[in-house]
């Protein structure tokens, strides 16, 4: 009898509509998902407490009029950093939507649901234009609650790189578009445009998961160049490249300039280093080489999974040329991000240009994660392909009560961190975002806004003055001081270049303390005002000049394409 994948046409346009099906039972496998946070409470994983109170932070800067946040209001404890110029924007712009429109304790579980349900859909879309469409509806579905989608939920809680994986099959997609693997693509300027969104959103969601997404389509688009002989498939995918980065340029220029302005060297201390975190790798510190154990099995699941389905598909001897070219892609990002999870990778990890800043090689079980959904659905195309379908899920079942034991749930997380900005306490800022000259364990936690110092720093005793503080938000603030003699204002806030710091409305280089960066604006006796704004910088305005430009190429493109077609 013949158990070969039924005959189906790779890309047929399907309606809006046929997307109802498969977005209910994401949604329903989304909140199956999160269902333990209504017992045992949020999922207080590794990255909770970066994620929540930047969210709480962009709502809170929202509403002083900032749409747009660069510096933090309430880390350091109320003395700021530049984490917003480092981190990309979408998810915390997204999590800040949702604490302004739901209870604190709501928000987690609603962005999971979210991310994970549109994760789901991203996947099917994929999945469509290569298989038939009961093997994409599985494939998709385990996708949604493949073991990386479980440990971002229950361990890492790293919201940002899930809404990236969330985008990641998209990104496949349109590579695949771009390097001629699908049959009745689009045209070439419509694949560079779509292609060149896609990217960019992966690097507005996490910069980890953008350097291993921009190696991955490197090494999809050099390898059809080369098996194809295309000299066109390598030039557009260059192109496209080009213009990914420049719709993205408003957030890259910012955070490749300003490095040397913050201790982003800190990305890389013990502990972070990815001859730390390469599978299986035990170090003296405990509690890390659980951690790395617990990721280590998740991604070595995926890898099983994506060998034996993969084999077990046929795939590979498809009649169809464009089907055996696009599984073979497939099959070589997966070996290459294998091979990048192993100790003996090390070499690549130190020559290859920012892949150390990914810091753990097993996070290359995101792009795993999207092929073994692929080899899956596969496999599921054949003659009672649905039993690999029903045992893979059966296995992730205790795979995640073991994830579930091995977190930490706190029923008063959200409420907590909300709670450090109602009290005026803030919270602890990061070590590769303190600006330079600083160490932010050294900051004192009750500051006052601004408090006055002698003018000379061997004088104990401070001088007489009066301070009214006239506007203090997180990008302006307004100082007016009567002093009966010269004097210091120390301003609870960090120097950095950006800050604009006027007294009496002449420009002036602040001073700061001895033992950590806080700013100090000396003043004279009498009355005097003190001016810090927040400004944009050069390389902002460069930054935003470049996407703006590229946006308008982008709209250009689509508008070509369309009319093409």
């Amino acid at each position: 009898m013949n158990d070969s994948s039924p005959s189906f046409p790779l890309n047929p346009p399907f309606p809006v509509r046929d997307l109802l099906l498969p977005l209910c039972l994401f949604l329903v496998l989304s909140i199956l998902v999160v269902l333990p946070f209504f017992w045992l409470g949020t999922a207080s994983g590794h990255d909770f407490e970066f994620h929540a109170p930047s969210w709480l932070d962009v709502a809170y800067q929202w509403k002083q009029g900032v749409l747009f946040p660069r510096w933090t209001a309430w880390t350091n404890h109320g003395f700021g950093e530049p984490r917003f110029i480092f981190y990309p924007p979408l998810s915390w712009l997204l999590g800040a939507a949702l604490t302004l429109v739901l209870p604190d304790s709501a928000v987690p579980i609603v962005f999971i649901v979210l991310v994970q349900t549109f994760a789901g859909l991203s996947a099917y879309i994929l999945l469509r234009r290569l298989v038939i469409p009961r093997a994409a509806l599985l494939g998709a579905a385990f996708y949604v609650v493949n073991p990386n989608a479980l440990l971002l939920t229950y361990i890492r809680s790293d919201f940002a790189e899930q809404l990236a994986c969330a985008f990641l099959p998209l990104l496949l997609l349109v590579t695949l578009r771009l390097c001629d693997q699908l049959e009745g693509s689009p045209s070439h300027a419509s694949s560079a445009a779509s292609f060149s969104l896609w990217f960019a959103a992966i690097w507005l969601c996490n910069a980890p998961a953008a350097v291993i997404s921009s190696y991955s389509v490197c090494c999809l688009i050099a390898w059809a160049a080369i098996s194809q002989r295309s000299l066109r498939i390598a030039a557009q995918g260059a192109a496209a490249l080009i213009l990914g980065f420049g719709l993205a340029a408003f957030y890259v220029i910012p955070a490749a300039y300003e490095q040397h302005w913050v201790n982003i060297g800190q990305a890389l201390a013990s502990g972070l280093l990815p001859s730390q975190n390469f599978l299986f790798t035990s170090i003296a510190d405990a509690e890390h080489t659980w951690f790395n154990w617990i990721a280590s099995i998740c991604t070595l699941s995926l890898i099983l999974l994506l060998m034996l389905a993969a084999l077990a598909s046929r795939r590979f001897s498809s009649e169809n040329a464009n089907s055996r070219r696009a599984a073979l892609s497939l099959l070589l990002l997966g070996a290459s991000a294998t091979i990048l999870t192993m100790h003996w990778s090390a070499p690549l990890w130190k020559l290859l240009p920012k892949l150390r800043f990914v810091q753990f090689p097993w996070r290359w079980i995101s792009v795993l994660s999207v092929l073994a959904s692929c080899s899956l659905a596969f496999v599921v195309e054949k003659r009672r392909g649905w039993i690999w379908f029903a045992v893979v899920l059966l296995l992730t079942v205790p795979l995640a009560q073991f994830l579930i034991v091995n977190t930490w749930w706190d029923q008063d997380e959200m409420p907590t961190q909300r709670d450090a900005i109602v009290s005026g306490h803030g919270f602890d800022g990061t070590d590769e975002y303190d600006p330079v000259g600083d160490d932010h364990l050294d900051l004192p936690l009750d500051a006052p806004l601004a408090k006055v110092l002698p003018a000379d720093s061997a004088n104990t005793s401070n001088p007489r003055a009066e301070i009214r503080i006239d506007c203090w938000t997180s990008e302006q603030k307004w100082i007016h001081v009567v002093t009966q003699s010269d004097a210091r204002i120390a301003l609870r806030v960090l120097n950095y270049p950006a800050w604009r710091v006027e007294l009496n409305g002449q420009p002036i280089h602040p001073e700061r303390m001895d033992d950590v960066n806080q700013m100090v604006v000396p003043v004279t006796s009498g009355a005097s005002e003190i001016r810090v704004v927040f400004t944009r910088t050069l390389d902002r305005k460069i930054g935003n000049a470049v996407s703006a430009l590229s946006a308008l190429f982008l709209g250009c493109l689509f508008w070509q394409g369309k009319r093409r077609t």
